[in-house]
């Protein structure tokens, strides 16, 4: 019998009380919720089901999914499908990884107004790129590209940036063909950086101005227009920080890219290394120690809360698309991307490209004649389950 990996679940269910006791006050509905969904995530408080195989009708109980955005053991096949998707928009050119860091000092201001704040980023961000790659002393092309929001550092601070996966070249203004970037240079990171940093402070003002910004606690001062605007004024003289990393790979290596940035959580499971004695220690990378793996041990009650941080309010769009990839003109504008790369549309996922979904898939076969596959035959309510639990194991019980 394989033995049990510690998860991120673990923690919640053994220390989740204590942690609502001591910051029960502070936590949002949303935040309420994911503690709650993921402690209970394959466990037999949401039911389960009993899948049979169709060759040797052996059977076994699998207990249901939270399917809860933020937890870490429901991702992979959101993931897959949407990485699914993704491969028929893919174009025969490299791709940018374009990253867009927020300053900690805004850090507090948007924990108090996140979907306010983290949509005026997506739009600092989209209309950035977007200028700086359609102003001809650049690139002069209109470029299409998605963005993905992150919220967290390794060691699950806040902190709030965006990754971008831009095809390495756009379409001319004029529609008449494609221009290509410099073969290791897509856009000036400095003229990326200082656009950004002017676009993003400006929407906190007229936000500001509008009285759309909640200040409360640490930043109940700010309330006062001069201590705003002079919080604001270091932030506008310094250099924030925009990483673009030179074209990698085409096609065969961007959604391998891609999932690894799409649908992660602020910790996966894989990272955790032990909880005892009401401490939980996990591996992280420290990136300003030469991105070197090094171990770091957090109170359980503390570590719940830094996860917590990076809930995201209910319906937040997290990932989003821009210029010819937006939703609303997607497929004209790539059928003209295709058109000038002298490009077929891609009629199926490219192959090797989904091997962790088709991996997935194979795990469903029948673990013991390993030759037929198991469906769902029965569905088994939560109050069964729990009332049942030293009578159901006389099939094999999977909660991976």
């Amino acid at each position: 019998m394989n033995k049990h990996r510690l998860e991120v679940a673990d923690v919640f269910r053994q220390h989740g009380e204590e942690f609502l006791k001591r910051w029960g006050h502070t936590v949002s509905p949303q935040q309420r919720k994911a503690l709650r969904d993921i402690a209970a995530c394959r466990t037999a408080t949401l039911g389960g089901h009993i899948e049979q195989c169709d060759e040797c009708s052996h059977r076994v109980i699998a207990y249901n999914s939270c399917r809860n955005r933020h937890c870490p053991k429901c991702q992979s096949s959101a993931r897959d499908h949407w990485l699914a998707e993704r491969a028929k928009e893919l174009l025969p050119v490299p791709y940018c990884h374009v990253v867009f860091t927020v300053p900690d000092l805004l850090g507090p201001l948007a924990l108090q107004n996140q979907r306010l704040f983290y949509g005026l980023l997506f739009r600092a961000v989209s209309q950035t790129l977007l200028e700086i790659a359609a102003d001809p002393r650049h690139l002069g092309a209109q470029i299409g590209f998605l963005a993905v929001l992150h919220t967290w550092s390794q060691n699950l601070l806040h902190h709030p940036h965006v990754h971008c996966v831009v095809p390495a070249g756009g379409i001319a203004p004029d529609g008449s063909g494609w221009l290509r970037c410099r073969q290791k240079f897509f856009l000036p990171v400095r003229v990326l950086s200082r656009l950004f940093r002017g676009k993003l402070l400006a929407f906190l003002r007229d936000a500001y101005a509008k009285g759309r910004l909640q200040l409360s606690g640490q930043l109940a001062a700010l309330a006062d227009p001069a201590r705003f605007q002079s919080w604001l004024r270091p932030l506008k003289n310094s250099d924030w920080v925009v990483y673009a990393k030179p074209p990698f790979g085409g096609p065969e290596h961007v959604l391998k890219y891609l999932a690894r940035y799409t649908h992660r959580v602020a910790i996966s499971n894989g990272r955790l290394l032990s909880l005892e004695q009401g401490q939980v220690t996990f591996r992280w990378r420290d990136s300003k120690d030469n991105n070197r793996t090094k171990t770091m041990t957090l109170d359980a009650v503390e570590f719940i809360r830094r996860f917590l941080l990076h809930i995201l309010p209910s319906g937040f769009v997290k990932i989003r698309h821009f210029g010819f990839l937006a939703n609303r003109n997607r497929s004209v504008r790539l059928e003209l991307c295709r058109k000038h790369l002298d490009a077929p549309a891609p009629v199926d996922t490219p192959a090797g490209l989904l091997t962790d979904h088709q991996k997935r898939a194979a795990e469903r076969r029948c673990p013991v004649c390993q030759t037929g596959t198991l469906h769902i035959v029965e569905c088994l309510s939560a109050g069964l389950l729990i009332r049942s639990e030293g009578v159901l194991p006389v099939y094999q019980i999977d909660s991976s």
